[in-house]
This record gives C-alpha cells, sequence and structure tokens, in this order.
C-alpha cells in the first residue's frame, strides 16, 4: 500500500565516517521511510512502486577505511571504469546521440562545458581565493537535456576550503544531484565523485605548494529512490543492515584482491578503453 505524506517528499539526513557506513544508513532510511511514488520508468501495471526521499549524505571522512563494499551492484572493475570515466574522461568519446551513443559523461560536463574546464576553474580559483564561495562546476544545458531521454542527475558540484585548527586547509565538497538511484548507482558514483575530491586537492596542493586535507563529502539528492524492480534483490541486503555491522560487508581499498584486480583492470582499459561499457542509470 502507498505510504502518504501529506503530498511531501520526506527530508532525511544521514552520516557515516566512510563510503560503506554511509551506504547502508542510507539504504536503510529510504527502504523504511522513503515515500511510493511512481518513476518514469515504472508504470502502475507494473508494481511495486519505487522508495523515494530528498537524502542529504554526509561522509565525514570519505577516504577512511574500509573503503568498498562488497555487496553493492557490481564489483571492482566496475568501480575503476567508472572512477577513470568520470576523472579521466576514457569514455567521452562515446558522446554521439545522433548515432545513438550517449548523450553525456560527466567529465566531459565538468571539463569540457562549452568548451569551458570547470574542474580546472575550481582549482585556479582556490589558489586564488582559498576562502571563495564560488568554486562550482555544473551540469545542465537547457538547450539540450530539456529534450533528452537520458540527462544527467548530477547537476553541481561545490566546493570550499575551510583551515583546521592548526591552520591547514582541508577541502570540503558538496554534491547536488535531481536524481538517484540508491541502489544501483549510489555507491559507485560516490566512490568516483570522491576521487575527484582527492584530484582536485591534490591540484591545489601543488598550486599553494602546501598541504590540502581531504575534509566531508556531502551528497544531497532531490529524489534519492530504490527502484520497484530492484525490491526482490534489495531485500535480503537491508535484513544483513539490519542484523550485523556494516564492517562485515566491507574491504579496505588495499585489501590484496581488491588491489590486483583493481590494476588488472587498469591493464585492461589501457589496451582497451572501451572495455566493460555500461552507463549507470539513475
Amino acid at each position: 500500500m502507498t505510504k502518504l505524506n501529506q503530498g511531501n517528499i520526506p527530508v532525511i539526513f544521514v552520516s557515516g565516517e566512510n563510503l560503506p557506513e554511509a551506504w547502508e544508513k542510507a539504504m536503510l532510511v529510504v527502504w523504511n521511510h522513503g515515500v511510493d511514488i511512481l518513476t518514469e520508468y515504472e508504470y502502475p501495471d507494473r508494481p511495486p512502486m519505487s522508495k523515494d526521499a530528498t537524502v542529504m549524505v554526509e561522509v565525514s571522512n570519505p577516504f577512511n577505511e574500509p573503503r568498498i563494499h562488497k555487496n553493492f551492484p557490481g564489483g571492482p572493475e566496475d568501480l575503476e571504469r567508472y572512477r577513470q570515466e568520470v576523472v579521466n574522461g576514457i569514455h567521452d568519446h562515446w558522446i554521439a546521440p545522433e548515432e545513438g551513443k550517449w548523450e553525456y559523461t560527466y567529465h566531459d560536463r565538468l571539463c569540457n562545458y562549452k568548451g569551458i574546464d570547470q574542474i580546472e576553474y575550481i582549482i585556479n580559483k582556490l589558489i586564488d581565493a582559498y576562502y571563495s564561495r564560488r568554486a562550482q562546476a555544473i551540469t545542465w544545458m537547457p538547450t539540450v537535456d530539456t529534450q533528452a531521454y537520458d540527462s544527467p542527475c548530477l547537476q553541481r558540484i561545490w566546493t570550499r576550503l575551510l583551515p583546521d585548527e592548526k591552520g591547514t586547509l582541508v577541502l570540503n565538497m558538496n554534491s547536488h544531484w535531481r536524481s538517484r538511484d540508491l541502489y544501483g548507482a549510489w555507491f559507485m558514483n560516490v566512490y568516483a565523485i570522491t576521487d575527484l575530491q582527492r584530484v582536485i586537492a591534490e591540484k591545489i596542493s601543488a598550486g599553494l605548494k602546501q598541504e590540502i586535507k581531504i575534509g566531508r563529502y556531502m551528497d544531497i539528492s532531490d529524489s534519492l529512490h530504490i527502484y520497484g524492480k530492484d525490491f526482490e534483490k534489495v531485500a535480503p541486503e537491508i535484513e544483513k543492515m539490519q542484523r550485523s555491522s556494516y564492517r562485515e560487508r566491507a574491504w579496505e581499498s588495499t585489501h590484496p584482491a581488491f588491489a590486483a584486480i583493481i590494476e588488472e583492470t587498469r591493464e585492461k582499459l589501457r589496451k582497451d578503453p572501451d572495455f566493460m561499457l555500461a552507463p549507470l542509470d539513475c
């Protein structure tokens, strides 16, 4: 039965120490407190509907271990392929909607928005004035995306530096998403976006010639949802999350097995950048 909330989308905040803990907390709150609502991909004759909420997820230390969740839909190969797609733009050449290929990549929108490299802008802006509130990048193109079948889920990245108690600058990042597949896409999205946060911090550090720490990451989704089509797969995962600590389902990124698969994937991508093409839905 559809849960009613007086016509309002629930607004929820959760906080986790690292990526796996934050993902599990978000999964639990959307599963237990999200409102039941249709999506443009699910219809009344194909129940059940999605669970949906507006959710803010804070990851207080995005590079703290364990950093990898074993049970997200995918594996180390998918994580590395997607990380390189977002951070390095290895699949930008697949943007060709007129040929039935991709309509965008996040890397292209962030680093080549009508010829403007917005990530370079962020880096230079914070080197010039670390306290600036203007260090942001956007993806939405009204001239294109209002007509597109597959428009960007990520809308904006905002960054800001703040000194800690020792005077060391700390890079905070917010990301804003119009729509998000919590089960199928969130973990890979955040794994890649926080790596972009790391890259930005390293380049600012080189420009300022001083240490820049990686601070908290805030993930804001207008619609964070679990699709009805995934309920049968999600239900047993929710049961595990309710029963035991997320640490039972998490890996350190330095785990030998994980590290070996990552290096193997990098070698495959060096030989064939089209290896494992599989765009994420949201």
